[in-house]
């Protein structure tokens, strides 16, 4: 690599921003059983505690996605300025209208109007909320969806979701939007409201240009190429951002790259491709994880190092070279050059980029000599741990 190519990647990767969420600080596990883990937060500031320690390694996690119920305070902006304290910033308010006993059949899409307006007012708050923690993102994940054939209206679920989600659009203010998440299934196993990216795109389509979709890598069919929706909604414009994870069967919510390295790679390359690292383009690149049996703090970590190193190897890609094979039909010469890149070992360029910045080149091994994961296990006894939906 030339010296200025190895300057703008470096560049690139020093720029790079990578938001992690509140909940992945808090104890995790699976519909049967949650493991609770020594030091876990107690509160959202503890959270945010623990997510100024990730940023303080990485350099590059200096905003926190909030969860609402599970970040309830009483006074948001006293919150963000806790946050700001800490090196940190409030993100993404994430909306939940999925845990309560009025949800069964659906939120914005009951056939109850009563049940609609109360999920509706619980977005509505949201926006309330980033009105006073200064956020830009809100971001939507419907439950909704039906068990049984017949259950309930099809076309008539996909009306009442327009209605709710063109309410929630009116009362964004300047520089805020919205971000709609899909997932083909769970938990609703015969339809689900907003089942792919096509049903996402088609309402953010029609709701204008503070309605973007979001893509969270673990919500797909097997096989699905993600990459190829990836490039399709930066080239429409109507990519808003990542919840980036990792899946073996259904939605895993393990560290992302976990599962499959390559596909993190070629999602990245096609995010680099279409301009989605630039700040103009506004994409978010946010965590959605939950670590189940792993310890909190360096997962994350880890999960960080995993995304900067499939946007290394992205950004090392040889354009020129891949371009001229394409256009000319070489499908092996094609394919070789991504395969070049993605064989590149690049923890070596990360590690100079760290220490260039003022981190140390491993982050991990920084965490564990740091002594906080000691610190707060002896500190945070007694009160009540964040989990799941706590």
């Amino acid at each position: 690599m030339s010296e200025p190519d190895r300057a703008s990647v470096k560049a690139a990767l020093t720029s790079q921003r990578i938001e992690t969420p509140s909940w992945a600080y808090a104890n995790s596990g699976t519909r049967f059983k949650v493991f609770a883990q020594p030091g876990v937060p107690r509160t959202p500031e503890e959270k945010l505690d623990d997510a100024a320690r990730v940023h303080e390694h990485t350099g590059v996690a200096p905003s926190v996605a909030l969860h609402i119920p599970w970040d309830k305070v009483d006074d948001y902006g006293a919150l963000a300025s806790y946050a700001q304290k800490r090196g940190l910033r409030l993100g993404t308010i994430n909306s939940n209208v999925f845990q309560d006993d009025d949800y069964k059949l659906g939120s914005v899409t009951h056939p109850d109007p009563a049940v609609r307006r109360k999920a509706l007012d619980h977005l509505l708050e949201c926006v309330d909320i980033m009105d006073a923690t200064g956020s830009r993102d809100l971001k939507l994940w419907f439950a909704d969806g039906t068990n049984y054939p017949g259950q309930d209206d099809i076309r008539a679920r996909q009306d009442r979701l327009a209605e709710a989600l063109t309410a929630v659009r009116d009362r964004l203010g300047e520089g805020q939007r919205m971000l709609l998440e899909y997932k083909f299934f769970e938990p609703a196993f015969y339809t689900t409201d907003v089942p792919d990216w096509g049903t996402a795109y088609a309402h953010c389509l029609k709701l204008g240009p503070k309605a973007q979709v979001v893509v969270d890598t673990g919500h797909h069919a097997p096989g699905t190429n993600i990459e190829f929706i990836v490039a399709l909604l930066l080239r429409e414009e109507k990519l808003g951002g990542f919840d980036f994870n990792s899946r073996f069967y259904a939605d895993d919510d393990l560290m992302v790259g976990a599962a499959d390295p390559f596909q993190l790679f070629r999602i990245m390359c096609e995010v680099v491709r279409g301009g989605g690292l630039q700040e103009r383009a506004g994409i978010a690149f946010m965590l959605d994880q939950c670590h189940n049996i792993e310890p909190k703090i360096p997962a994350i970590i880890r999960s960080v190092m995993n995304v900067q190193e499939a946007t290394a190897k992205a950004l090392l890609v040889d354009r020129d070279a891949l371009e001229s094979a394409q256009l000319s039909g070489d499908v092996l010469g094609s394919n070789a050059v991504l395969m070049d890149a993605y064989n590149t070992d690049v923890r070596p360029l990360l590690a100079e980029v760290r220490q260039e910045n003022g981190l140390d080149p491993d982050p991990v091994a920084a965490y564990h000599r740091s002594g906080w994961a000691q610190k707060i296990t002896d500190e945070r006894k007694g009160g009540q741990q964040a989990g799941w939906g706590a």
